[in-house]
């Protein structure tokens, strides 16, 4: 029987990055891990494959749409999609060998196979049982479906199959107007599919700011992709090479049909804890099946702690990574800290959506005196040489004392100028902070710096 100090569950960005910080931290550290490769969801069927794809199709577009513009002439070219899914997989490849790399450079025990925790300070994976004064579990989320709605990953597909269909469906419904859907269905419509998003609700990207969620929905459907919204889906029938939606419209209850080459199913995920055995170890578990954990991530039970997708707050890799590292400084006998008020979100459409802290509508719904700061990418020099001026800047700021409690952008690399906000925020700036900051030229970030001037005087180039 081998024994450690921490013994992690998981490998996903939460697992890994817990794994290597209690490393170290000078722990005696093991992960297990059931898949062939390390890196959770994220790395083998999420975030990065995913964003290999949507760099792929948004060269196409731009083949397709602004090369000609920029006098760079010839034909346009042709999609391979064998050789786009390659692609993919060797950047699925690199990310995974790069964790593995990882773990030896640091010296952390690879323990392979499945995990459940038979009671405190023991973890078995297979035939094996492990000593751990510490367990950390970081098993990530599930796809959450829909009732009347079965994933066969061949016709009706999660996000997992949507990343290896066999060909680019000539007619796509995504059912949820989320953050996967929106990315997947930008995938595909770049590609020549016919997109169709149905939503529940009356807007997409739920939660996000009232004003991005407009401009986003407009700029999609410029883009091609077609929405039906305020539709409850009432059920998937897959026949052997095309499906049939049924959804029933909420304003008046009538009941429609749609057909379907490929139905993606995004309507969010659910925490994964199956086989672990937390029930009859008397893990506290929340009504919305996630761990319950106090301040220090540690659940109810004495040395066994949780992290990620599988407690509360918000499905982000980086708020794993965040909680893994505070984990593993608590257990070494440090302070352990995440800052739940300053964790970006980003969508890696095009344009790209970011945001931090507070929306307009939760600023409004607590009461709170606030002033906003806007300015439009068309003010950009840079985003128009680019063709990206579409989208915005929106800086929100304490109307007393001006400083920043949240920021919104759509335009072009949002998720990279999210980050100055995220800094300013975490030293408690003022929007006069940002505006007084001065921002190269001609770059994408004067257009932040240009938000924070309006929550002042007022921008220059507006």
């Amino acid at each position: 029987m081998a024994s450690y100090d921490v013994i992690v569950i998981g490998s996903g960005p939460g697992g890994y990055v817990a794994a290597i910080r209690c490393a170290q931290l000078g722990l005696k550290t093991a992960c297990v891990e059931g898949r062939e490769t390390l890196g959770g969801t994220c790395l083998n069927v999420g975030c990065i494959p995913s964003k290999a794809l949507l760099h792929a199709s948004h060269m196409l577009h731009e083949a397709e749409h602004n090369f000609a513009a920029m006098g760079l002439k010839g034909k346009s070219p042709s999609v391979d999609w064998k050789q786009m899914l390659s692609y993919k997989d060797e950047t699925i490849g690199q990310n995974t060998k790069g964790i593995e790399f990882l773990f030896k450079k640091n010296k952390i025990d690879w323990l392979k196979g499945w995990g459940s925790i038979p009671e405190a300070g023991k973890v078995k994976v297979g035939d094996d049982t492990h000593e751990a004064r510490n367990i950390i579990i970081a098993t990530g989320s599930e796809v959450s479906t829909l009732p009347g709605v079965e994933i066969d990953e061949k016709t009706v597909v999660s996000s997992t199959g949507a990343l290896e269909l066999p060909k680019v469906p000539k007619k796509l419904v995504v059912i949820g107007a989320g953050v996967i859907g929106l990315e997947l269905g930008s995938v595909y419509s770049r590609l020549g599919s016919e997109v169709t998003v149905v939503e529940y609700l009356d807007h997409v990207t739920p939660g996000m700011d009232g004003e991005v969620q407009k401009t986003f929905q407009k700029l999609l459907k410029k883009q091609g992709l077609e929405f039906i919204m305020g539709a409850a889906v009432q059920g998937v029938e897959a026949m052997k090479t095309k499906a049939k939606v049924t959804y029933k419209l909420r304003k008046d209850d009538s009941e429609e049909t749609l057909d379907a080459d490929v139905v993606l199913v995004a309507t969010g995920r659910k925490p994964f804890t199956d086989g672990l055995g937390l029930e009859s170890l008397g893990v506290e578990m929340t009504e919305r099946g996630q761990i319950k954990t106090d301040d220090h991530w540690q659940t109810n039970v004495k040395g066994v702690y949780a992290i990620g997708d599988c407690i509360s707050g918000p499905m982000l890799a980086h708020k794993a990574e965040d909680e893994g590292m505070a984990a593993a400084a608590v257990i070494a006998g440090q302070h352990g800290h995440v800052n739940y008020g300053v964790i970006p979100s980003v969508i890696y459409t095009h344009p790209e959506v970011a945001a931090v802290g507070k929306t307009e509508e939760q600023l409004k719904e607590e009461g709170r005196a606030y002033k906003a700061g806007k300015f439009s990418f068309m003010g950009n020099g840079r985003a128009k040489a680019n063709f990206a001026s579409d989208g915005f800047v929106k800086i929100l700021a304490d109307k007393e004392t001006d400083r920043i409690l949240g920021a919104h952008i759509i335009g072009p690399m949002a998720g990279d100028l999210i980050h100055e906000i995220c800094v300013a925020m975490e030293f408690g700036a003022a929007a006069e902070d940002v505006a007084l900051t001065c921002h190269a030229h001609p770059t994408y970030s004067e257009a932040v710096r240009e938000a924070a001037l309006a929550c002042g005087d007022g921008p220059i180039h507006s």
